[in-house]
C-alpha cells in the first residue's frame, strides 16, 4: 500500500489522513498549528507541526520518501504553491493540491501538482477511495458497503473472454457493462458501450469496466 503525507490539517486534510490511516496506510500529518498536531497525533502513524516550504524540515521527517503527498492547505495559496513546489523538488512521486478556484487549479497543475482537489466539490471519503485504489476511475455508492465503479481493464485481461476470465468467481464482483472506444471521425461517438456483455465477450486494450460489489471487493480488483 502507498505512503502518504497530508499537509495542512483542516476539515479536509483531518478527515483525509485519518481516513487513510483506518485504511492500513502509513501517514505522515503536517501543520503549522501545534495544537491541531496534538488532536490528531493518535490517528495517523506521524503527526508534526513544521514549516511545509522548508525542504530541509520535509527531508527530516521522510516526506522524500512517501508515494502521494496531498496538500490541503486551504486559505494560504502562496504556501500552498511553495509546498506544491518543494515536494516535486525533493522528488515526490505524486502531488495532489488542494485548489479553491479553477484558476488556482491551473496554476498549481502548471508548477507540478499530478492532481487538483476541491474540497467544496468533493469528499474526503471520495478521495480516501481514489488514492487507496487509483486504478477506480469513478465509484457510485449504490447501498451500503456496495458501489458502481469504472475500472480500466487490466492488461492480463486483454484478448481473454469473460468466461475465461471468471471474474465473478475470483474477483467476486460483476462486469454489467463495457465502454470501449472506438476510433470514428464522428466526435458525438466517441466510444460504444456493450451494456449486457455475454461470456464470449472479448476484453480489448483501452477497455473500461464497469463493476458492481463490495467496496473491498472493488479496491482488491486487479490493476495494471
Amino acid at each position: 500500500m502507498d505512503t502518504f503525507a497530508v499537509i495542512g490539517l483542516g476539515r479536509f486534510g483531518y478527515r483525509l489522513a485519518t481516513i487513510l490511516t483506518e485504511a492500513g496506510a502509513e501517514v505522515i500529518a503536517i501543520d503549522r498549528d501545534r495544537e491541531i498536531i496534538e488532536q490528531i497525533r493518535d490517528r495517523v502513524t506521524v503527526a508534526v507541526s513544521l514549516d511545509s516550504t522548508d525542504e530541509l524540515a520535509l527531508r527530516a521527517q521522510g516526506v522524500d520518501k512517501v508515494d502521494v503527498a496531498v496538500v490541503g492547505i486551504g486559505t494560504a495559496f502562496e504556501a500552498s504553491a511553495l509546498t506544491t513546489i518543494v515536494l516535486k523538488q525533493i522528488g515526490v512521486p505524486k502531488v495532489i493540491a488542494r485548489a479553491a478556484t479553477n484558476i488556482r487549479g491551473q496554476i498549481l497543475s502548471r508548477i507540478g501538482a499530478d492532481g487538483i482537489v476541491n474540497p467544496e466539490r468533493e469528499s474526503a471519503e471520495r478521495w480516501g477511495s481514489r488514492l487507496l485504489a487509483p486504478a477506480i476511475m469513478q465509484q457510485i455508492e449504490l447501498a451500503e458497503g456496495h458501489s458502481l465503479a469504472q475500472v480500466p481493464a487490466p492488461a492480463a485481461f486483454f484478448q481473454k473472454t469473460l468466461s475465461q476470465l471468471d471474474i465473478r468467481k475470483k474477483y467476486h464482483v460483476n462486469v454489467v457493462a463495457i465502454r470501449r472506444p472506438i476510433s470514428t471521425d464522428e466526435p458525438k461517438k466517441p466510444e460504444v458501450v456493450i451494456s449486457v456483455p455475454l461470456p464470449d465477450t472479448v476484453i480489448l486494450p483501452k477497455d473500461i469496466l464497469l463493476l458492481i460489489g463490495s467496496n473491498e471487493s472493488i479496491k482488491e480488483f486487479p490493476a495494471d
